[in-house]
């Protein structure tokens, strides 16, 4: 169990405080609740750009990573549909450095033309190195598109394509930076050798005068449900024939949204795992398959892929019907009459699996750090997240299967050798 305190700035901000005196770092973490579903579809791949634009200076600190240097601190950002996190750890007698930087770069950027420039052109060739001249690396994409037709989830992170970074201009940035930049827009997590008292104190001094701004709405469309099977063909310069099935599921918070999360463990994690065994290890046709979920806050959707070894259309088609079969198998609880069902075996694996790597990620001040702030973010205690895992049961998982595999909503991406 983690130990955590929280509070609440008079500016909106929200605090969490998990004190650690066995280490001698401080972590801290920022969470913006704003990410790519909050960009108009005309400029996409702003929040990505943002999250570099943060790290090009602020209205009084010029050079951000020189002061982090200076304080023996790491950091680093991620941007997503939905979020976007800033996190830094440095010994724990830093944390007021660490606070003034975040401080300073939520009042206001610098805008800067210069780091404007510099920042949209690393992003165009990231975008170019991981999407467009990488194998695969179209596949969001192309599958997002067939997934979605009107949400925003239907652009990646990345953006739809360079010529949107490219067209960014000033006022965009500062557009979109008082638009979701604020206090009252985030949740704060300090994590480490600290106590209360001083984080208390320290988030006051740096965190308390930022104002409050006023955040823009979403106002895009719900996704219509998805009732007729959907397909595409795409051919690439890529080394085997890809299927990837994709299903429409739960939202976080969802009924069902951790069990769509177990059942692609039970699927594809480790040796014991059904694709293994019986995909990888026993079938000629694939060289490897696997299952995930695009977790999202909206609903987002469950993926079964496996890459093969023959690119002929009767090995395609026969490798997604194996592999939603193999995934509709877990529609059922284990039974005399339904023995390939899902067991009380496989739940409690992939239960432990899941409990094994959130308890060595809670050694951690920075996961912790990280985590705590997630949680914030969805107004949830940290601590009743394994519990609701503890409680899966095969019944629990067949439920879910059962309305989430479902091969009418199926959305089957086929990527071919050119």
């Amino acid at each position: 169990m983690i130990q955590y305190n929280s509070f609440t700035l008079s500016n909106g901000l929200r605090v969490i405080h998990n004190y650690d005196p066995s280490t001698a770092m401080v972590a801290v973490d920022i969470l913006y609740n704003v990410g790519s579903r909050d960009e108009s579809p005309a400029l996409t791949g702003l929040a990505h750009l943002f999250e570099h634009l943060m790290f090009g200076g602020s209205v009084n600190i010029p050079d951000f990573d020189a002061e982090m240097e200076r304080a023996g601190a790491v950091n680093n950002a991620w941007t997503s549909n939905d979020f976007t996190n800033f996190y830094s750890m440095a010994p724990a007698t830093n944390l007021d450095t660490l606070l003034w930087l975040e401080s300073d770069r939520m009042l206001s950027l610098a805008f800067s033309p210069e780091s404007l420039e510099v920042q949209r052109s690393v992003v165009i060739e990231e975008f170019k190195q991981t999407h467009l001249n990488r194998p695969y690396g179209d596949t969001a994409h192309h599958l997002r598109s067939l997934l979605y037709t009107v949400h925003p989830y239907r652009i990646p992170t990345i953006g739809r394509e360079p010529a949107h970074i490219a067209a960014v201009t000033m006022d965009d940035v500062r557009s979109f930076f008082f638009n979701h930049y604020a206090p009252n827009n985030a949740v704060l997590a300090i994590s480490g050798n600290v106590t209360l008292e001083r984080a208390r104190e320290s988030v006051e001094r740096w965190m308390g005068d930022i104002p409050v701004r006023d955040i823009a709405p979403r106002t895009y469309p719900a996704e219509p449900e998805i009732t007729a099977p959907r397909s595409l063909t795409v051919h690439g310069e890529v080394p085997h024939p890809v299927v990837t099935v994709a299903f429409p599921m739960p939202g976080y918070g969802e009924r069902g949204y951790e069990e769509c999360d177990l059942i692609t463990d039970i699927l594809s994690s480790g040796r014991a795992s059904r694709f293994y065994r019986r995909l990888t290890m026993a079938s000629p046709l694939f060289a490897e398959a696997d299952a995930s979920i695009a977790g999202s806050e909206e609903p987002g959707f469950l993926m079964l892929k496996g890459a093969l070894n023959d690119a002929s259309p009767e090995a395609v088609a026969m490798a997604r019907e194996m592999l939603i079969s193999q995934a509709m198998e877990l529609c059922r609880p284990a039974s005399a009459s339904a023995p390939d069902g899902v067991s009380e075996t496989e739940v409690s694996r992939a239960v432990n699996r899941y409990l094994t790597g959130n308890s060595f990620e809670a050694l951690s001040c920075l996961r912790r750090a990280q985590a705590l702030a997630m949680a914030g973010m969805h107004s949830e205690d940290i601590n009743d997240i394994p519990r609701r895992y503890r409680a899966m049961t095969p019944e629990s998982i067949a439920a879910t299967a059962t309305a989430v595999i479902d091969p009418s909503r199926a959305c089957t991406l086929n990527y071919l050798p050119a």
